[in-house]
């Protein structure tokens, strides 16, 4: 296991818009963790391929265009498939609030709607990694 809290921050989909995803992205590096960012339109095998082939601990998902009720559940899927579940799965954009407890059901560790701070998703992932020590 790495010292260091390893980190994919994707960008699901056809959404083209990423300044939230690299807002997370920084605050979790000036935290001292390690990400590694996958860009635009990965699709969730990319996703899943990357969080695996970088021994992650969490995929942070960023979705604005409306497809999380698919593309989170594909991407919890796919990490079960792949004998990866133990990576927890976080995600923020613009979620309604009715899809968050079905999310959440559906395996999705946490969702950060928009005016979260990045304070919060840092202190959120310590204590999740605290959690399993």
């Amino acid at each position: 296991m790495h010292d260091q809290i390893r980190i994919v921050v994707a960008k699901p989909g056809l959404d083209g818009h990423d300044r939230g995803a690299k807002v997370i992205a920084r605050a979790l590096r000036d935290a001292g963790m390690e990400v590694i960012y996958t860009g635009l339109h990965q699709t969730p095998e990319q996703i899943v391929n990357t969080a695996i082939q970088e021994d992650a601990r969490f995929v942070g998902l960023s979705i604005l265009s409306g497809a999380h009720m698919t593309l989170f559940p594909k991407v919890i899927e796919l990490l079960k498939d792949r004998d990866a579940a133990d990576i927890e799965v976080f995600g923020g954009g613009i979620i309604p609030d009715a899809d968050i407890a079905p999310l959440k059901t559906l395996g999705v560790a946490e969702i950060f709607t928009p005016g979260t701070t990045t304070e919060k998703v840092v202190e959120w992932v310590r204590g999740r990694v605290a959690d399993r020590v």
